[in-house]
């Protein structure tokens, strides 16, 4: 192991005919997935081991990311630290039920997010996402601009544009030098 992080995971009560794919497909978003060990016995149910790497426990050395946090440490290494970084969208027309969980989910299909937030305003529901680097950041704009955004409440489509600092600067940068 490279020291990163990672964890095997236990996944049981599997369709016999379950392909790796189909695994992948599951845990992707959790880190990168170091193996799969997917085992179909003679008689049902089929079960599998995930190795993920996680995305975000493995830098540093913290002793309480991923130790002894008693619900599964991936959780308190995913939601227990945020990262901020300059690499910021702003995604607006999100229906009043999105969660931050819900947009950062979303979101992971253009690249690693490492932070998201949703807030309400006079404007309706609108998010603030954080990507790890730039290129992520614009391929999120290209590829989810109108995009559909579900969440188990509602669907809507929304609009994700480059975050050019605070609103109250935005709308008096003309008037700077």
């Amino acid at each position: 192991m490279s020291g990163h992080l990672s964890r095997t995971i236990y996944v049981g009560n599997l369709p016999i005919d379950t392909r790796e794919s189909e695994i992948e497909d599951l845990f992707y978003k959790y880190g990168r997935i170091v193996e799969i060990e997917l085992k179909n016995p003679p008689r049902p149910p089929g079960y599998c081991f995930v190795e993920v790497e996680l995305a975000h426990g493995g830098r540093g050395q913290s002793s309480s990311i991923g130790r002894s946090n008693g619900y599964g440490s991936g959780r308190g290494s995913k939601y227990g630290v945020s990262h901020r970084s300059e690499y910021r969208v702003v995604v607006r027309g999100l229906p009043s039920s999105a969660s931050w969980q819900d947009l950062k989910d979303h979101m992971r299909k253009a690249g690693d997010v490492c932070f998201a937030q949703v807030f309400r305003d006079g404007d309706g529901t609108m998010g603030l996402v954080d990507y790890t680097n730039y290129d992520d950041m614009k391929y999120a704009i290209r590829k989810l601009d109108d995009s559909e955004f579900r969440n188990p409440f509602s669907t809507s489509y929304i609009r994700v544009r480059s975050y050019e600092g605070s609103m109250s600067r935005s709308r008096s940068q003309s008037r700077e030098p």
